[in-house]
């Protein structure tokens, strides 16, 4: 009896072993039993890939929620106002109308990817000479300033300012604050700006 005890305690341990050590083409198994995934740390999959970096800075100015008046009832909408920048005098804006915030943003994005503007910078980060842009009921006055003053503006000014790459100027804002006749008027005004270098010629003239 007690030799064969022994015989099937030694068959049991044969057994165990056998069961614990896989083979080495199995696959690796994850730790809830099933395949371990491949790609990712721990069977989380594949990484996801890093978001390509923008070549240009945006920045929302105003979301206004507006409303239609149809036969179904209300119909609410939202507009929003961006304005985006690539730096050494390049600039853009754009409005959209959308049903949620984020596709309004998107929307306003894209058309001010189309309608983007150049103004020349002197030395110092700002504009050439005063003037005076023009939109509706709204004016604004751009004066440049000494290296060092900063933007001194405020609002959709600033925002476009800011982005176009103008470091130093004063502004100040007449009749209509609404934020897309200011952003307008801005673009008027930089739009009318001379070159630096016919700015110097007629002085020299005068």
């Amino acid at each position: 009896m007690e030799e064969n005890k022994k015989a099937v305690v030694e068959t049991e341990e044969v057994v165990t072993e056998t069961a614990a050590a896989p083979s080495k083409d199995a696959p690796r198994r994850g730790r809830q039993g099933g395949p371990r995934k491949e790609g990712g740390p721990r069977g989380r999959g594949p990484r996801r890939q890093a978001r390509p970096e923008k070549d240009y800075e945006e920045r929302v100015v105003a979301i206004n929620r507006v409303s239609k008046t149809t036969k179904g009832g209300r119909r609410l909408r939202f507009t929003a106002i961006v304005v985006i920048g690539y730096g050494k005098g390049k600039y853009g804006f754009g409005n959209a109308k959308a049903q949620e915030v984020p596709d309004a943003i998107k929307k306003a994005i894209e058309i001010a990817k189309k309608n983007t503007f150049t103004v020349e910078l002197v030395k110092g980060d700002t504009i050439a000479h005063e003037v005076i842009g023009r939109f509706g009921a709204c004016q604004i006055f751009l004066k440049p300033a000494p290296e060092g003053t900063g933007v001194i503006a405020g609002g959709p000014v600033r925002a476009i300012l800011e982005l176009a790459g103008v470091r130093n100027v004063y502004s100040k804002v007449y009749g209509s604050r609404t934020p897309l006749n200011i952003l307008k008027a801005t673009d008027n005004g930089l739009k009318g700006l001379k070159r630096a270098a016919d700015v110097k010629r007629l002085r020299e003239s005068a």
